[in-house]
């Protein structure tokens, strides 16, 4: 995974408990979920997209 081990990835907790606090940290944790989520969607979305146009373009030149 990225090259990030348990250590370094306690590190990155820690630093972001100091930053945001204990209060703010599910928040941003939720924010960066729900980011990420959207991200994904819309990847496979366009994905999605470009297989439809490459099937029209190859029915077209079958019809051809």
């Amino acid at each position: 995974m990225f090259g990030i081990g348990v250590p370094e990835l306690i590190l990155i907790l820690i630093i972001g408990l100091v930053v945001f606090g204990p209060g703010k940290l599910p928040g941003v944790g939720k924010a960066l979920g729900q980011s990420i989520k959207e991200f994904k969607q819309a990847n496979s979305e366009d994905d999605k997209t470009e297989q439809k146009k490459l099937e029209a373009a190859k029915i077209d030149s079958d019809k051809k």
